[in-house]
């Protein structure tokens, strides 16, 4: 049963189906929805883009389940999915070390070129101890994502997860759909 959704374009941010949020000219469209959600976490700075869409879109679907946050729980997985891994922050990665003269690796960009960051960001955030995974794509697969998704199910512990694509190929183009998704017990 899917409990909530989200879903972030650089134009616009809906809510369980609503248009709650469009872009305006100027900041980025990300930092307008962290200042207009009260977000306190100075972290969401340094990240990439790909980090940045899951963070800002799970936060927002995460306060929509109106239920305590923070607290330990080992009964909610955390599993993503897109196509192109973490090729923004690769990339910016290569040039810091394309130039043999101004050769210089950086860690901050470098932790970012493995997309389960965004999963462990989620996963840290909300103390969640359950499955955390991020699974690459050939394509956006409904069929595929829901397969992953019901094995999570099947571990005898898992109760729900928080779900989705997150795609972000620059600052600019990014594409979010994230769902809460809760087992469905049957009497």
């Amino acid at each position: 049963m899917v409990k909530h959704t989200v879903k972030l374009t650089p134009n616009y941010l809906e809510v369980d189906g609503k248009r709650v949020a469009e872009a305006v000219a100027g900041e980025s469209f990300l930092t307008q929805l962290y200042r207009k959600y009260k977000m306190e976490y100075p972290k969401f700075f340094k990240m990439d883009v790909l980090c940045k869409v899951g963070f800002i879109a799970s936060e927002i679907l995460l306060e929509k389940e109106n239920v305590e946050r923070f607290v330990p729980r080992a009964d909610r997985a955390v599993i993503l999915f897109n196509r192109n891994s973490s090729l923004n922050a690769d990339r910016t990665f290569q040039r810091t070390i394309a130039n043999t003269e101004e050769f210089y690796p950086s860690p901050s960009v470098f932790v970012y070129t493995l997309p389960n960051i965004v999963t462990g960001e989620i996963a840290i955030r909300n103390k969640y101890h359950g499955e955390s995974s991020f699974i690459l794509l050939p394509e956006k697969s409904q069929e595929a994502m829901d397969q992953a998704i019901e094995r999570a199910f099947m571990d005898g512990e898992t109760t729900s997860v928080l779900t989705g694509w997150v795609e972000a190929v620059s600052d600019t183009e990014y594409e979010v759909e994230l769902e809460l998704r809760i087992k469905n017990y049957e009497l």
